[in-house]
């Protein structure tokens, strides 16, 4: 009898099991004919692009519209999601203009504001108006609001324009409290990453770095603003220096920093009246119906192509995906795979590496840099830098034939650094735990954490890292075409602004994606081409069992208990899944824009 009941429960289980997984089987097939529907978008006449500011601006976003009815994460949308759909919007007649909408949770870098902006700039060659609204504008989103034909705020909205500043978080005496010491190596006098771990303040250099690249970034905010808005500049500079956070709607009107006050209920009008027509006459299309549409750019008949491969995040040797570790990262192992292929591809006229990294394992980053080397051998190679293409970063880009970075890219960072911990205190004084070794040769358990290192293994890791930074300065210099010695004078671990970057030498022009591509369809001496992009964004299936995955549930409750000290958790937590030896920007930057 109880094995009956064993098997008529195990049964039914199985049942229940199978019909679970058939009906989520059945969901996802029908949202794929719904919603995921990937034929274009058809645009009606007298439409108006709805681009909303509230929500993190990342490279690039895997579509899931299961992610905010799921909750497992806070929703992205991508950078290049937003430029291909402001450009499609310039070149449809049934768009007639642009309406931005600031909201109170939006985030991204100064790099990719100003792409956005700049976006909107060249829209605005085509005749057609933009316009924005905002309960509450963010600096990042007054930035790029600040081109529009006609700035709004409601009559009780608030404009945060207070500068810009960049803060970092120090852990030298929380590790002393819990009895844990950084053993540091490194080369660079402003390779800057190490020091959270050994001090509690910035190096005089490090400020010294942070200061310049921080004053360089918002000069070209804030002219960019000031010419917009035809502020002068010393006028501007003022006002920054004012809690303008805490004005009223009418100081930001009578200062320039808006046209007009009004509710939200009078938008309509308002645009109504931009495009000559009545209030119901006009649709309003979002940013992924745009840009979905099919490019008014004819595929090339000859099979021509120009590719843009999207290199984002930190750099290591193969991807370790789990709750403490960003899910973007630039595993070497897949992407030298992917480089080759696009080396050998015989359509593919040309690359676009597309690099928004701060560097990271400096093993893997040889590795990458030497597929680029081979792409070279075969066809042109174009370098475009989004918001950092720092040390790691760098030296994959170094061996291209053109390097083209935003103004406000952070770059450089040529450096190498090494990190092993010393858990002696704590698990002998704080924990009670003894290790006691018995090895055949003389650095057969080196590197241990159990215990400090002595003189002579310290002697032949900061060898080590001296070696890599050789290398890594030869394939500057190499890639650069200018001697080794002058890349070390500009090396020694300092970031520079992209603006920074190009007079000492780093980078050859300043502009964007956009630009980049243009460069590469010279080079490659093509009239016409195809744009593909690489590589192939995640699959819905795969995004959705991912985001409903029990690391992706957790991974959101630890975020909303940490809040904005996440990323801080995250880097402390994730430095035992690094390799050793980093070539890596400063530490975690967090920019208050």
């Amino acid at each position: 009898m109880k094995s009956f009941i064993k098997y008529t429960i195990a049964t039914i289980t199985g049942i229940l099991i199978t019909l679970l997984v058939l009906l989520l089987f059945v969901a996802l097939s029908l949202i794929s004919l719904t919603a995921f529907d990937s034929t274009p978008a058809y645009i009606s006449d007298n439409s108006v692009l709805l681009l909303e500011l509230d929500k993190e601006i990342a490279e690039r976003a895997d579509e899931n519209p299961l992610t905010e009815l799921i909750g497992n994460e806070d929703p992205k949308i991508g950078l290049d999601e937003i430029l291909k759909a402001i450009d499609n919007a310039k070149n449809n007649d049934n768009i007639k203009g642009i309406y931005i909408e600031a909201g109170n949770y939006f985030n991204a870098s100064p790099a990719m504001v100003k792409e956005i902006r700049n976006a909107l700039v060249d829209f605005k060659k085509s005749g057609k108006f933009i316009v924005a609204y905002g309960d509450n504008y963010t600096q990042g989103a007054y930035y790029i609001c600040s081109v529009a034909d006609s700035i709004i705020i409601n009559p009780q909205g608030t404009l945060n324009w207070k500068g810009l500043s960049a803060q970092t978080v120090f852990y030298k005496n929380l590790f002393e409290k819990i009895g844990v010491s950084m053993q540091v190596f490194k080369v660079g006098t402003y390779k800057s990453a190490v020091e959270p771990y050994i001090l509690d303040d910035f190096s005089d250099a490090n400020r010294e770095q942070i200061e310049t690249f921080t004053k360089e970034i918002w000069n070209v905010l804030s002219k960019d603003v000031a010419e917009s808005r035809n502020i002068p500049r010393n006028t501007l500079d003022s006002l920054t220096n004012t809690p303008m956070l805490y004005g009223t709607a009418k100081e930001y009107k009578r200062n320039k920093f808006v046209d007009m006050i009004a509710y939200s209920d009078k938008i309509p009008q308002i645009i109504s009246k931009m495009m000559g027509c009545q209030e119901d006459d006009y649709m309003v299309v979002s940013v992924k119906d745009v840009a979905s549409m099919e490019s008014l750019t004819p595929k090339d008949p000859n099979g021509n192509i120009i590719a843009v491969y999207y290199a984002v995040g930190e750099i290591v040797q193969e991807s370790d995906d789990n709750i403490y570790t960003s899910k973007t990262n630039i595993a070497s192992r897949d992407v030298i795979k992917d480089l080759q292929s696009l080396a050998e591809d015989e359509n593919v006229k040309a690359v676009v590496l597309r690099v928004n990294s701060p560097g990271g394992d400096a093993f893997a980053s040889e590795q990458i840099w030497h597929q680029v080397e081979y792409i070279k051998s075969k066809k042109p190679i174009i370098v475009s830098m989004g918001s950092y293409a720092a040390s790691g970063g760098y030296y994959i880009s170094c061996a291209a034939n053109k390097i083209v970075a935003e103004p406000t890219t952070l770059t450089g960072s040529i450096g190498v650094f090494g990190l092993i911990p010393d858990l002696s205190e704590l698990l002998d004084d704080k924990l009670g735990i003894n290790f006691k070794t018995v090895k055949t040769h003389e650095y057969a358990d080196m590197p241990d954490v159990s215990r400090p290192m002595n003189e002579k293994e310290s002697a032949v890791i900061q060898n080590y890292v001296n070696n890599c930074y050789e290398l890594f300065t030869k394939r500057c210099a190499d890639g650069r075409g200018i001697s080794q010695d002058s890349i070390k004078s500009i090396a020694e671990g300092r970031v520079w602004t992209g603006v920074h970057a190009k007079k000492i030498g780093l980078v050859d022009e300043i502009g964007d994606l956009d630009d980049a591509i243009k460069i590469a369809q010279k080079a490659a001496k093509l009239k016409s081409y195809t744009l593909q992009t690489y590589p192939n964004k995640n699959d819905i299936f795969s995004n959705i069992l991912e985001r409903i995955s029990s690391d992706s549930y957790a991974e959101k409750q630890i975020k909303e208990n940490l809040g904005e000290y996440y990323e801080i958790f995250s880097s402390m937590r994730s430095i035992q899944n690094k390799d050793k030896i980093q070539a890596r920007t400063p530490f975690y930057i967090k920019f208050n824009l």
